[in-house]
């Protein structure tokens, strides 16, 4: 898991092992007897215009109003000494170099939308790029911002350095260069602001070390202390790491073994859970954010072709089994029903256990919440970005549990930059709800409400050389790759 001092998985977590059986689902076709064309829920040429003036029975006025809340979240929101994006708001801890990757494709998405002008946009995201290009680099434990061309995973305000002892980590360096690729595809003028843009992205792609942080072994580090050296923990089996392989199989530089990617997938868990056979990982961000900018529709690895379908209708079965899961709602928590929904990684009350009706329930503050075969971290608190970052794969599902989010919750949940990060009703009774948005709970619902409508990141980054070799070095092939031969 990212996003917190200590990486939390699957892997880490000691969990009672949950097989439910459910009848009544309409979905139980084995993956290997459905071809793609007719899995993937969203046709490859399908663009929804915000003139719509329904979408999937939800009002296009709230959908895009929470769009223009959201962008608004990462254009207001940012420290100006650093031009670094806040991990939260109004809490105020220090800033995050993932929610500052999904930042660039916000500024970019403001742009498209004509919330702001190009001009102003593409400042911004030189003033973000040239500071971390600039920003120091070694192997102190104090006062260095990276090491290696990779980041701490949280900064300091106004410094932009280290937080506290915070791990140099691989997926958040991986998820600010996404960011910055996806940048210098998109400005493509010739003015000296976007060709020094252009120039910024691909000199800070290729400082980054990804061999290094294989650290000898056949699978990547989580991440790296100067005061002990490389994490234990390696990324292994399916999670938010596609984008960190073909980021690391891309370089130029300093790529990783080419055999890294098949020794990825050979850790993957392919089993049913609630009626939909697929890759499990529990928590809603393992299958959302290298899908907020790579379109997985129609191209395969040699893994997804044995298994008859892709990543992108993958992750589709990943959300229909969450929600089925908050449907069945086997932990009776208050509130769950098929429009209140989703289980992620996400704040939550507190740290402690309570007796709610006869039953001890612990509750948890930040935690990787999520449900999988093997896998069952619940309790009892909901965060509208588990929907909102899986849009593409399920929208009427997803929209409509927004929706009703807004709608039943109001002002308590939808505020100033549109969804607070959480809630949670079982746990007293005038329910919780978190007074914080989180910059990378944010991320995935603007990126992919407009990757749903008018596919943008995904078509920006389709032209972009990195992404399209490493994509082919991890054995993709098919769809619109097929048509992108040139590196």
């Amino acid at each position: 898991m990212v996003f917190f001092s200590q990486n939390i998985t699957s892997k880490y977590l000691s969990l009672a092992v949950i097989l439910f059986l459910l009848c009544g689902l309409n979905y139980q076709a084995h993956a290997k007897d459905i071809a793609i064309q007719e899995t993937s829920s969203l046709p490859t040429n399908s663009v929804i215009t915000p003139s719509d003036s329904l979408l999937y029975g939800v009002p296009s006025d709230f959908v895009e109003d929470l769009k223009e809340r959201t962008f608004t979240y990462f254009w207001e929101v940012v420290d100006t000494e650093t031009w670094q994006t806040d991990d939260r708001y109004p809490s105020r801890s220090f800033t995050s170099i993932a929610a500052t990757g999904f930042a660039l494709p916000a500024y970019i998405i403001g742009i498209h939308n004509e919330y702001i002008s190009r001009e102003d946009g593409a400042d911004r995201v030189y003033n973000v790029l040239e500071w971390v290009w600039n920003a120091p680099q070694g192997t102190d434990s104090e006062g260095k911002t990276g090491h290696r061309g990779f980041f701490y995973h949280f900064l300091n305000y106004e410094t932009g350095t280290r937080y506290q002892q915070v791990e140099l980590s691989t997926i958040d360096t991986a998820l600010l260069m996404a960011g910055i690729l996806t940048a210098q595809s998109y400005f493509d003028g010739n003015n000296s602001v976007e060709s020094g843009i252009r120039a910024l992205a691909d000199s800070l792609y290729r400082r980054v070390e990804w061999n290094w942080a294989m650290n000898g072994n056949s699978t990547m580090s989580m991440g790296w202390h100067p005061e002990r050296g490389f994490i234990d923990s390696q990324w292994e089996g399916y999670d938010e790491s596609i984008i960190l392989m073909v980021l690391g199989l891309g370089s130029p530089t300093h790529p990783i073994p080419d055999e890294s990617w098949d020794v990825w997938t050979s850790t993957n868990t392919w089993t049913d859970f609630y009626g939909y056979e697929h890759i499990n990982f529990g928590p809603l961000f393992g299958h959302q954010y290298s899908h907020m900018f790579i379109d997985f529709r129609e191209i395969q690895d040699e893994y997804m072709r044995d298994m008859g379908i892709d990543y992108f209708e993958n992750s589709r079965r990943a959300t229909l089994s969450n929600r089925a899961y908050c449907k069945d709602n086997p932990g009776e928590f208050k509130g769950y029903s098929e429009h209140i929904w989703g289980l992620t990684a996400s704040d939550g009350p507190a740290n402690v256990t309570k007796n709610i009706d006869g039953q001890a329930i612990n509750f948890h503050t930040y935690t990787a919440r999520g449900t999988a075969s093997g896998y069952l971290v619940d309790d009892g608190t909901i965060a509208p970005t588990a929907a909102g970052g899986s849009i593409p794969f399920a929208p009427e599902e997803t929209l409509n549990a927004l929706y009703t989010m807004k709608e039943t919750f109001g002002e308590k949940l939808y505020a100033e930059y549109g969804f607070l990060d959480s809630f949670n009703l079982t746990y007293d009774e005038n329910g919780w709800y978190n007074p914080d948005y989180i910059g990378i709970d944010q991320g995935p619902i603007i990126i992919q409400l407009e990757n749903y409508q008018t596919e943008l990141i995904w078509n920006i980054l389709k032209e972009n050389k990195y992404i399209k070799k490493g994509l082919k070095k991890a054995g993709f092939k098919g769809g619109w790759l097929n048509d992108k031969n040139e590196y």
